[in-house]
């Protein structure tokens, strides 16, 4: 755990976790904290639990000490203020340690999708720069000997080989820049964030973070309604959690529509956030009271979706990627080969 920044999704399912199995044996929030900060022998860790202890000490609740600290998110603060007013604290961090859960599980598919494709891009460079700067010269040296030389594209990637040797610092340089920027987008909430904008824009990616945004809301719907919200307070809290403009519009029309006087079975409808089928669930699920069951299972059916759009994205990638780079290859050998095979046979 970190002071400095706010905590990782793994971090906080870990914290809601722990807290939910001490809450559910009867201890008190401040005596889980101690027991948790006699365990933990990452220092950053023990700084914040004892900077919760010490605002405990001073007066403050338990959600009023998470807020703080400040590496807790808003959500979590005013989720926990919830369970401390309605006594059940220790459901409400079991279930906000399931949305953490499912949250960090998405990011990692979505990390998943983006590491593996830039690692075959950078190993494809590296096939592509071994054969231009070290191959070719021994062919051309193979010319050389023969008392001819490398012609078309085969001299253009001789020339264009002897400049990445001139100018390897240069090329160094920004190798350099494209790792720090590799890092930036992957841990930083800002450069994910870009990265995120860049990708909806792309034709692969359609549709896929429309799902991730669903999925996210009707799993913080489940929590919040858990927490004995009514779904108007309900959406006003998750409609922050989004990052997703398309479906915060979608929110805001189902915010509308229950202040026109729909339910919000029929709000949801009209909203467009849901398909039919869910929205069928969500009319069952209200009617019978267990709407945060059915939203538990919509988020699931939807995490389940967008694991199998990752695993889609990488099917397309991977062989595409590897036909690329067999192109290539085969594009500088052949440029090289055939003049060699023709000057042999005049030889011949």
């Amino acid at each position: 755990m970190s002071t400095q920044s706010n905590l990782t999704n793994e971090e906080l399912a870990s914290f809601c976790s722990q807290m939910s199995i001490l809450l559910h044996a009867g201890i008190t929030p401040i005596e889980g904290i101690r027991i948790m900060l006699s365990d933990t022998k990452d220092q950053s860790g023990k700084k914040l639990l004892q900077a919760i202890i010490d605002a405990v000490n001073e007066g403050s609740s338990f959600a009023e000490s998470l807020q703080v600290v400040g590496v807790f998110p808003d959500y979590v603060v005013n989720t926990i203020k919830l369970g401390e007013e309605a006594g059940s604290l220790d459901d409400i961090m079991s279930s906000l340690s399931a949305y953490y859960e499912r949250e960090a599980a998405i990011s990692d598919n979505i990390r998943s999708a983006i590491t593996y494709p830039l690692v075959m891009i950078v190993m494809m460079f590296a096939v592509i720069i071994i054969l231009i700067t070290k191959v070719l010269p021994i062919f051309n040296q193979v010319f050389v000997q023969l008392g001819s030389e490398m012609t078309g594209f085969a001299a253009s990637l001789l020339h264009f080989g002897d400049v990445l040797k001139t100018y390897s610092v240069v090329f160094i340089a920004v190798l350099v820049v494209l790792i720090a920027l590799y890092f930036y987008v992957s841990k930083t909430a800002h450069g994910r964030k870009v990265a995120k904008n860049c990708a909806q824009k792309l034709h692969l990616f359609k549709g896929f973070y429309d799902g991730i945004a669903v999925g996210r809301f009707a799993s913080g719907m489940a929590l919040a309604l858990s927490a004995g919200l009514d779904t108007f307070a309900g959406l006003n809290l998750v409609s922050k959690l989004l990052e997703h403009k398309k479906t915060e519009k979608k929110v805001e029309i189902c915010k509308e529509r229950l202040l026109d006087g729909d339910n919000f079975a029929e709000a949801l409808k009209e909203a467009a956030i849901f398909s039919n089928v869910n929205n069928r669930m969500v009319d069952v699920g209200f009617k019978t009271g267990e709407i945060d069951k059915v939203m538990t299972k919509i988020a699931d059916e939807y995490e389940k979706k967008a694991e199998r759009k990752i695993n889609e994205i990488i099917s397309v990638i991977e062989p595409t990627l590897v036909i690329i780079l067999s192109i290539i290859v085969g594009l500088i050998l052949l440029s090289v080969i055939l003049p060699l095979m023709g000057i042999m046979t005049t030889i011949g």
